[in-house]
């Protein structure tokens, strides 16, 4: 597999394989699309320091960071948490443990200061750490290290590209504060929403908010400057430099340069034109994953149960992007994917075999130290009662009758008496696998694939 070297090696403008030309091939068709003269740099911010979004943002220093004068990037976090003492005896480990990041702290004079937030002497600050290369939710995995900006004013005001870090409960909030600092702006930024998370609209009809559709009504950015990138990653993997793929989608202007300018050897980017499903169903994938947690845990990792779960989970998954898109097979591909990695190791299947394992509680709200927001939690509740829309009934053959689509999602339903009303723990989540019809799953494949489900106005869209 082809590498771009170390940190030090890429700061320093010495690149391997060849890419140095590449990169900065890249870099200028960006410039060029922006108007750039010479010494204008080209101003990426990642908005919200997640473990993706730290991560997406190190990508793109590690790779384009030795460019100086054509590219500056820069990361903005909320300043003021604090890391506890345990993480940070916990940090000091895993610096000692890798000579090369001992090294870098210690050249940069950092070093000192794990060693009193280890002991207590000093209070360590998230916004501090990640100037070193640690995510507070990932500080197992060193990144290289980042400029970081506190004030939301400084990081934005001119910035070209600005890349959504944040979970989509905190999306509109925060892009809310960015407009008022680009009233005077002349010239237009382009945004790249990472957010897999969803919001119900009930009224004046149902419909889906996603996070591009929130910085859109936040900002007034036209949504031709606004895109959506997911996929089947895990970031700490990601950045560890396991190969993966996603897919950035939005207006044919921006998404193919993007394309080109985010792909490296390890992490291939493709592009597409239809943001709204792709970035519902990055959504949609976190609401199952939950259940498989649950699945997993109650059953003791039963290989038997888990498929018994996931050709459930994914039947309903099938029948709700009938209802979402207009030719549902082209996202077979893209949706499997990226719900078979969190299944495996996402922090919604983590999050939903701590609450089985009564290891969390509901109580605790769904922003987890540590592993930061669990985004499945909102999207339990956006998904069921959307879907619960009397407006939306569609029939169901077994019965002949209209029902609400959720009906038909029986392992939905159960995660949100679950999780949202808690009318039952989470050992009924198994109940939901056992039919007590005998229908087979493939049967609401059937159903959804038999009759003319899509509706466009759950995207906002007419018919």
């Amino acid at each position: 597999m082809v590498g771009l070297g170390s940190t030090e090696d890429v700061n320093n403008g010495v690149y391997h394989n060849g890419l140095n030309g590449g990169l900065e091939e890249k870099v200028d068709e960006l410039r060029r699309l922006f108007g750039k003269v010479e010494g204008d740099p080209l101003r990426i911010v990642g908005v919200g320091a997640g473990a993706w979004g730290s991560v997406f943002t190190a990508m793109l220093q590690e790779a384009y960071g030795g460019l100086k004068g054509k590219v500056l990037i820069r990361i903005w976090r909320r300043p003021g948490r604090t890391v506890d003492r345990a993480t940070a005896k916990h940090l000091f480990e895993v610096i000692n443990s890798r000579e090369d990041v001992l090294r870098r702290l210690i050249r940069r004079c950092a070093y000192l200061k794990y060693v009193e937030g280890r002991l207590g002497d000093r209070t360590l600050y998230a916004d501090e750490i990640l100037k070193d290369g640690f995510c507070l939710n990932m500080i197992d995995t060193p990144l290289c290290p980042l400029k970081v900006v506190t004030n939301l004013q400084e990081a934005v005001w001119d910035a070209d590209i600005v890349i959504n870090g944040l979970p989509s409960t905190e999306t509109r909030e925060v892009f809310e504060e960015i407009n008022k600092y680009w009233k005077e702006r002349i010239t237009v930024p382009v945004i790249i929403s990472l957010a897999k998370g969803v919001e119900a609209e009930l009224g004046p009809e149902p419909r889906i908010i996603t996070p591009t559709l929130m910085i859109n009504r936040a900002t007034r950015v036209p949504m031709e400057n606004i895109l959506y990138l997911g996929g089947p990653n895990i970031a700490s993997e990601i950045y560890n430099k396991e190969y993966a793929n996603a897919r950035i989608c939005g207006a044919e202007k921006w998404r193919k340069p993007l394309a080109k300018f985010l792909r490296q050897p390890h992490f291939i980017v493709w592009d597409n034109g239809d943001l709204v499903t792709h970035e519902i169903m990055g959504g949609l994938k976190n609401v199952y994953a939950i259940g498989a947690g649950m699945v997993a845990a109650l059953t003791n990792e039963s290989a038997t149960s888990k498929s018994v779960y996931f050709a459930h989970c994914t039947s309903e998954m099938i029948f709700i992007t009938h209802l979402l898109a207009e030719e549902p097979e082209k996202l077979a591909g893209p949706l499997l994917a990226d719900t078979y990695v969190t299944l495996l190791k996402g922090r919604n299947a983590w999050y939903g075999q701590k609450l089985a394992n009564e290891e969390l509680s509901l109580e605790m709200g769904d922003s987890i130290k540590g592993k930061g927001m669990i985004q499945g939690v909102s999207a339990v509740k956006a998904f069921y009662e959307l879907l619960s829309q009397s407006s939306l009934n569609v029939l169901n053959p077994e019965e002949n009758k209209h029902v609400a689509p959720a009906e038909l999602c029986p392992i939905l339903k159960m995660l949100y008496r679950i999780m949202i009303i808690r009318e039952y723990p989470a050992l009924a989540i198994l109940e939901a696998l056992r039919d007590e019809t005998m229908n087979d799953p493939r049967e609401r494949i059937e159903i959804a694939q038999s009759h003319v489900y899509y509706r466009p106005s759950l995207l906002g869209q007419q018919p």
